[in-house]
């Protein structure tokens, strides 16, 4: 028996030798690189997909508790909005209750929570307030803002909840 001299490949050039041997115009390896790449293309899709909803997993992730936590914010403003006719012993009262009202806001704000614009007399924008009704208003012109009936918030950027408003008709 005669000895074979013992052949030692590399990783690469058996791969090459294995390519080689496999015909490159044949269907079935054009079949095969095919799925490779579509799989290939599938698996960085994934990627950036579970990349973004992290992002925004993380970005969003207050927004249940601050949505929660509007109630209290709109019971300070309505405590605030009946301070009219008090008097004078119920000041510093009043003066409490706006600054719990500030702090609360200061702190929500922290938070990325932002209050939607909505003003007297403002352009009402079907992107950030919700028409509750109409009232004829001869000083204000149609579609401007005449009464604020619930303030609206934002969360960084988006949309939490809308001001509700009513909107002025001629």
């Amino acid at each position: 028996m005669v000895d074979e001299p013992e052949v030692s490949l590399s990783q690469e050039e058996l791969e090459a030798l294995c390519r080689a041997s496999v015909c490159p115009v044949c269907d079935v390896h054009k079949a095969a690189e095919e799925i490779r790449l579509r799989a290939l293309a599938d698996t960085e899709n994934v990627k950036k997909r579970l990349l973004r909803e992290t992002e925004d997993l993380k970005k969003y992730a207050g927004e249940s508790i601050l949505a929660d936590l509007l109630p209290v914010l709109d019971n300070l403003d309505l405590a605030l909005a009946h301070t009219g006719n008090l008097d004078g012993a119920c000041k510093n009262f009043v003066i409490g209750v706006d600054m719990t009202r500030k702090l609360f806001l200061d702190a929500v704000k922290g938070h990325g929570l932002i209050q939607v614009e909505a003003l007297r007399g403002g352009e009402f924008n079907p992107e950030v307030h919700e028409a509750v009704g109409t009232v004829e208003d001869g000083e204000l012109g149609d579609n401007r803002i005449a009464q604020v009936v619930q303030g609206g918030y934002t969360l960084k950027g988006r949309l939490l909840r809308p001001a509700k408003v009513m909107v002025a008709k001629r």
